[in-house]
């Protein structure tokens, strides 16, 4: 095993350059920096001045080079906009998005995962039916326009739940006051999750409760109980994992959005000020850890189906 992750860990290294240099190219063609930040009626002895100072003057890929340098030093340089350090700006905001992904992933699968055995069990019948309605609803529903809908009806409405932040400001945000700031954006997120999971999950389960083994069981006496979350869910548990792995990319990816919705401190904010801004080291941080999330879902995916499946040798 551990062989097998330092393999992993290793071929994932290229791939990390080959998604920054790609990204960094992307980001170019968007355009400079210096539009967002240099006064239309400054100079061009100005301009050449600005860029020369931030490096902008150079080739993109000399400027990919010497991006890549500072990161192989620990540095992922300083921000256009506020001149703070990138990895600085990055750490003080992963915690909430990593709050919010973490609550919508767990709220996800006790959703999904009763529903999905429930939906097998049931399966062709109108409780079957209405699940998968269900879980087609909230795959296919935008997520903005969910949690605009959410805002209106417990916000606007009834006066329930705050619209955004992360606690009300002037208190020292209590357990009790997060939490009703997390509801809203973390049920959006929860919603897309459990969507995407019911159908995997009934549909792994729908083709273990046909196998001879579960017949046998449940012709030793064992309860129906036993006989569906002990045997039928521990081997149908492969592909489930594999769409939860492939979940957690996704959902980083969605929290940004919904964050900027519900003014949720995280990551959002900082990604989207920075795109707008064209805040070149502060994208570029945000690229590199999304691709680092991608490969460590990954990897961790591998090594839990040999936790799931002890038959499975690497």
């Amino acid at each position: 095993m551990w062989k097998y992750v330092a393999k992993k860990i290793l071929l994932a290294l290229p791939v990390l350059l080959g998604i920054t240099l790609i990204d960094y190219l992307i980001m170019c063609l968007a355009g400079s920096p210096l539009d967002m930040m240099i006064s239309p009626r400054a100079t061009q002895e100005a301009v050449a001045m600005k860029a020369q100072q931030l490096g902008l003057d150079q080739p993109v890929l000399v400027q990919y080079l010497s991006w890549l340098g500072q990161l192989f030093q620990g540095n992922l340089g300083y921000s256009y906009k506020s001149y703070q350090p990138v990895a600085q700006m990055i750490g003080s905001q992963i915690a909430p998005t990593l709050l919010l992904m973490g609550v919508s992933l767990v709220l996800g699968l006790l959703i999904a995962v009763p529903a999905g055995i429930y939906s097998a069990i049931h399966r062709y019948k109108k409780r079957d039916f209405a699940v998968v309605t269900a879980s087609f609803l909230g795959s296919s529903i935008p997520g903005f326009f969910l949690a605009l809908i959410l805002i209106y009806v417990f916000n606007v409405r009834l006066g329930w739940l705050p619209s955004s932040g992360m606690y009300t400001p002037g208190t020292g945000g209590d357990w009790w006051d997060v939490t009703r700031h997390l509801i809203m954006p973390a049920l959006v997120l929860a919603v897309s999750v459990a969507g995407g999971n019911i159908r995997y999950i009934r549909s792994a389960m729908l083709e273990i409760l046909e196998m001879d083994y579960l017949r046998t069981a449940k012709a030793k006496g064992l309860g129906r109980f036993l006989v569906i979350n002990k045997h039928a869910l521990r081997n149908a548990l492969l592909p489930i994992v594999t769409v939860i792995g492939m979940q957690i990319p996704t959902l980083f990816g969605g929290a940004v959005i919904i964050e900027q919705i519900f003014s949720w401190p995280g990551l959002g904010l900082v990604t989207m000020n920075a795109i707008t801004g064209r805040d070149y080291p502060v994208i570029m941080g945000v690229c590199l850890l999304s691709a680092v999330v991608v490969q460590v879902s990954n990897l961790l995916t591998d090594i839990v189906y040999a936790l799931v499946d002890p038959t499975i040798k690497y």
